[in-house]
């Protein structure tokens, strides 16, 4: 078996306040692949971008990871100085944000900033760091990409914009992308042309990508697989195809009722009813269960389980396709 490009083996992030510690992130696992898009998907609050800025040690203090491991090549990174982690950020691992006006540095030319990057992280010339970084906005779809090194950020489109911040998050040639929400900001036309670049660049240059969205239609177009999460921890994992088309958990089964599709023909979008309970005051057993159509009496006293106890995708006691086995 090969290594996985980034393994999470009972991650933890713990917040620590006047009024108790708060877990946004509680024993999550998982592995992606090289070339493997996991979509992480939930509601606000549900511990996706925490989870994300764990992995590439950008937690704002005093949260703090608190429990498990991040395996970078097999490899852990979790417990690297702060030195060696700025090393592993930009060549190992790239990150592509929401909004790409924070990523860009509006008094350098995106030529300045893509060319320091590239010497920053590879040993190479001045004159290949611009060959490269003309390259780079080449492979994202910037057209005259020569004559556009001298332009600054605010001289691009929002589309333009998060093409160019993820030929920045790509020329170092990691191995893994964390891209968190890069499609929020920009029209529907643009997302769709975000998606497919980043679904072409994983496949051409077998990159590990892991997508954080609250977008079901940019999972179902993108992820290999998909990662549901809930308060802090892992509800369901499992190929795009399963989760889309046959979820267990029914917080998942929730999510992909809700979207336009599942809700055609009706005149108000389905939704879950209530909203997710804050860190500091989460539910006896699990903690999905006062907003579950079908809670049992179990679920309102056992913790839920993880993934592979009850089920082995979904952390449920009573996942829907045995219930509905049962009936």
């Amino acid at each position: 078996m090969t290594t996985p490009v980034l393994e999470l083996k009972n991650l933890t992030v713990d917040i620590p306040t006047r009024f108790g510690t708060l877990r946004p992130v509680d024993d999550v696992s998982w592995s992606i692949d090289a070339g493997e898009i996991l979509g992480v998907v939930g509601e606000s609050g549900a511990g996706k971008s925490m989870t994300g800025n764990a992995v590439i040690g950008l937690l704002d203090s005093p949260a703090h990871i608190s429990g498990g491991q991040v395996l970078l090549e097999g490899e852990r990174i979790d417990r690297l100085k702060l030195s060696d982690m700025r090393r592993i950020r930009g060549k190992r691992i790239g990150m592509v944000f929401q909004d790409p006006l924070t990523s860009l540095n509006p008094l350098l030319t995106i030529g300045e900033q893509l060319s320091e990057t590239i010497l920053r992280h590879l040993d190479v010339s001045n004159a290949e760091a611009d060959a490269r970084a003309i390259r780079g906005l080449d492979e994202v779809g910037i057209p005259s990409a020569k004559n556009r090194m001298g332009a600054y950020p605010h001289e691009f489109s929002g589309g333009m914009r998060q093409r160019v911040v993820i030929a920045l998050a790509l020329c170092a040639e990691p191995t893994l992308l964390i891209a968190d929400e890069p499609t929020t900001a920009l029209d529907v036309s643009v997302q769709a042309q975000i998606t497919a670049l980043l679904k072409r660049l994983c496949r051409e240059r077998g990159m590990a990508a892991m997508l954080v969205t609250h977008d079901m239609g940019v999972i179902a177009e993108t992820a290999d697989r998909v990662a549901v999460m809930y308060a802090g921890r892992l509800a369901e994992i499992g190929p795009v195809s399963q989760i889309v088309g046959q979820p267990r958990h029914p917080y998942t089964d929730g999510l992909m009722a809700s979207t336009p599709a599942a809700s055609a023909g009706q005149a108000r979008l389905r939704q879950i009813p209530g909203a997710m309970p804050r860190l500091g005051k989460l539910p006896d057993g699990c903690a999905f269960h006062p907003r579950c159509p079908f809670v049992q009496d179990k679920c309102r006293h056992d913790p839920g389980p993880k993934v592979g106890i009850a089920d082995d995708r979904a952390a449920c006691w009573f996942p829907l396709d045995a219930q509905e086995d049962v009936a």
